[in-house]
């Protein structure tokens, strides 16, 4: 397939980018290089070739998720600069 003038503007158009005159000239060489290319590789048989969809054939190695305890209340207050019985008080960053 060999683009022309009209076709690298329609795709311009779609791509909704601006293109001058003098870039066509340079765009269609360049072009018909990517689709001969794209073309060649159509070429090649991949009947028994399984899609790639990960680079390696690891499966999920996470934990599962477990809710514990695994420090009191008191325990992660115990040394906070000032708290309440349950939670941090910091000092305000943000103000009005």
């Amino acid at each position: 397939m060999n683009l022309d003038a009209k076709t690298i503007h329609k795709i311009a158009d779609l791509a909704r980018i601006h293109i001058d005159e003098q870039e066509v000239d340079t765009l269609i060489p360049e072009m018909n290089k990517i689709l001969s290319f794209m073309e060649k590789l159509n070429e090649l048989d991949t009947t028994n070739v399984k899609p790639l969809v990960y680079m390696n054939e690891s499966v999920n190695v996470w934990r599962e998720d477990v809710v514990k305890q695994e420090i009191s209340t008191a325990d992660g207050l115990k040394n906070a600069a000032k708290h309440n019985e349950q939670f941090f008080m910091v000092p305000k960053i943000i103000e009005k």
